[in-house]
């Protein structure tokens, strides 16, 4: 009997997270960015990290950690709390008053 190889890493097309928080945090973002009339390349600098990471939160195909949400959040000139009560919104959950 040979023994199965076993493949390193995740299956194509699979994802860690789930996207619709994903997609709801990203549109916080780029609301937030427009508001501002910030440039996306501008807000990555800001935050530290790269234009096309950026790009891949606003569009909900990456979920940041929790200091990645924060380093965003001081970019903006906003609080966390603040982008996370507009992704609530989105998703349907109402933040406890």
């Amino acid at each position: 009997m040979q023994k199965r190889s076993v493949q390193r890493g995740r299956p194509p097309g699979t994802t860690t997270y789930e996207t619709e928080p994903a997609q709801a945090f990203g549109q916080a973002v780029r609301a937030a960015r427009m508001d501002q009339g910030i440039a996306q390349e501008e807000l990555a600098s800001l935050a530290g990290i790269e234009r096309s990471h950026m790009g891949k939160i606003e569009r909900g195909e990456h979920m940041p950690t929790l200091a990645l949400i924060l380093k965003v959040a001081a970019a903006l000139r906003i609080s966390s709390a603040e982008l996370m009560i507009v992704t609530e919104r989105s998703i349907g959950h109402r933040p406890d008053s």
